[in-house]
């Protein structure tokens, strides 16, 4: 399930730290940025796609985001992702659909932990990077590597370590998942399962086991 997420969203959240300002070493790294966020961690959305059979995400690094200029500076990084489902459920406990189309906190979510590492030119051309980063995110064609708006290059979040919630921990798991498992999942296999709301149709929940609510 969590392949399938990283496979089908396009956007996830990045996660680094801002390095403790030292401007006289690296001034393009703290330009315009308040003296006193050395040491907290930020989150930002970016764009990533599923290109290697690894499940190592495929990032478009621009080196004027302040995500990697964190990475440049030693920040480790993170990557989270959830699943956001296109319809809503057809079998709720009694919540208002009209406020609420689902609830978030039972549908699955992750968070990829690692490092980032510059993809040779050869592994662009070989993983197609270029067609399928650009087959995702049609825009991201004026920033690819080689444009002179800004510097760019390919690079992969190469995935140490996962941490998986599946939703209600009454019902799913809940924990970290085997590193080895999340690399040798194969294409065929996320192609044979389908994530909560992916069709029409779907249970929230199981109704019979929670009784009724009235939210």
């Amino acid at each position: 399930m969590a392949r399938r997420i990283l496979h089908l969203t396009p956007i996830g959240t990045l996660s680094t730290i801002f390095p403790f300002s030292d401007k006289d070493e690296e001034p393009a790294l703290f330009e315009n940025r308040p003296k006193d966020v050395g040491g907290l961690s930020i989150g930002l959305p970016d764009y990533i796609a599923d290109c290697e059979p690894s499940g190592n995400p495929t990032i478009l690094s621009m080196s004027i985001a302040t995500t990697f200029k964190n990475v440049a500076a030693g920040s480790n990084i993170s990557l989270s992702m959830s699943w956001e489902p296109p319809y809503a459920p057809s079998a709720r406990l009694g919540l208002n659909r009209q406020a609420v189309p689902y609830s978030a906190a039972s549908l699955p979510r992750f968070a990829l932990l690692g490092y980032l590492e510059k993809i040779p030119e050869d592994e662009v051309e070989s993983y197609a990077l270029r067609e399928c980063f650009t087959k995702k995110h049609k825009d991201a064609k004026w920033w690819l590597p080689g444009n002179h708006i800004h510097a760019s290059e390919w690079v992969r979040l190469v995935v140490t370590e996962v941490y998986w919630i599946g939703g209600f921990g009454d019902r799913a798991y809940i924990g970290w998942i085997p590193i080895d498992e999340w690399r040798n999942v194969t294409r065929g296999e996320c192609e044979k399962i389908k994530l909560p709301g992916e069709t029409k149709g779907w249970k929230e929940w199981a109704v019979e086991s929670f009784g009724q609510w009235d939210l």
